[in-house]
Formats: C-alpha cells, sequence, structure tokens
C-alpha cells in the first residue's frame, strides 16, 4: 500500500514539474549593456585591471543601454592570526569597491559599495606564501567582479 502511494506521487509530481512555468534563464539577454569608459583609480593596479576586464568581457557593442562606470578599489591586509611564539600564520585581505554606474539613456547613476574578505596561511616557503595571497586575490577580484556585472544586470532590468 505505501509503495503504491509513493508511485502515485511521484507519478504527480513528475506530471506537475514540467508545467510549473520555470524557464531556464538566458544570460545573453541579460548582458544587454555597452560600455562607453571605465574609470578605475585604487592602491593595487593589478586588482583594477582585472576587474576592469572582467566586465568588459560581459559589455555587448550593440546593447541597449550605454554605460559610464567609476570602480575606486582598496585593498586592506591585516594579520589574522599569529602563533605562541608570536610568528603571523594567517593573513586576512579585505578588497573594498566604490562603484558608480551611470546610464546614459536614462541619464540615472547608482552608487554601490562592495566587500569580498578572505584569508591565506603563511608558510614556511615565501614563494609559497606569496602564490597563497596572489591566489587569495585573483578569487576576491572575481567575486568583486561578478558582483559589478550582477548589480549592473539589476539596475538595467529595474529600470
Amino acid at each position: 500500500m505505501d509503495k503504491l502511494i509513493l508511485k502515485a506521487f511521484l507519478i504527480i509530481f513528475l506530471i506537475i514539474l514540467p508545467n510549473c512555468g520555470f524557464k531556464v534563464l538566458d544570460n545573453a539577454e541579460l548582458n544587454n549593456f555597452n560600455i562607453k569608459e571605465i574609470k578605475v583609480d585604487g592602491n593595487n593596479n593589478r586588482i583594477n585591471f582585472k576587474i576592469k576586464n572582467s566586465i568588459l568581457n560581459h559589455s555587448s557593442e550593440n546593447g541597449k543601454n550605454d554605460l559610464i562606470i567609476k570602480i575606486s578599489t582598496k585593498k586592506n591586509k591585516n594579520v589574522k592570526e599569529k602563533n605562541i611564539k608570536n610568528e603571523i600564520t594567517k593573513y586576512e585581505i579585505e578588497l573594498q569597491s566604490n562603484t558608480t554606474i551611470y546610464i546614459i539613456q536614462t541619464d540615472t547613476t547608482h552608487n554601490i559599495s562592495f566587500s569580498a574578505k578572505g584569508h591565506f596561511d603563511v608558510n614556511k616557503n615565501y614563494s609559497t606564501t606569496i602564490d597563497n595571497e596572489k591566489r587569495l586575490i585573483t578569487n576576491l577580484t572575481d567575486q568583486i567582479s561578478d558582483q559589478i556585472i550582477d548589480s549592473i544586470n539589476i539596475q538595467l532590468n529595474d529600470s
């Protein structure tokens, strides 16, 4: 009896699920913007360069909305952990980005702040420590870039 009820429930569930109205989102429709200009400033040129290129990769030449973007980034590196010998074992890096998005067609400006934080371990080898730091900065930069692109799409789809 229980197996019969379970089978009936599964059949009904499988019939209803495809008809729920769920539609896969097409990312080509989301990135419907053209970036006329990106201005970056901050204390780390590598981070600014990666963010700028990531945003430009999502831009479309024949997009409906023209944008001017100003990005100001700041990197903070702090000691997160020390051992008993007072040696640093972990660092924490925080990237902060203040972004101004100007939509030319609607003459609107949006100021948005983003933040990404992570930590990396200090290794006995200095080169490994530097590699850990670069890997973390790359991951945090990707997070900030994705947040900016998502925010652009939200602002354009809201207006």
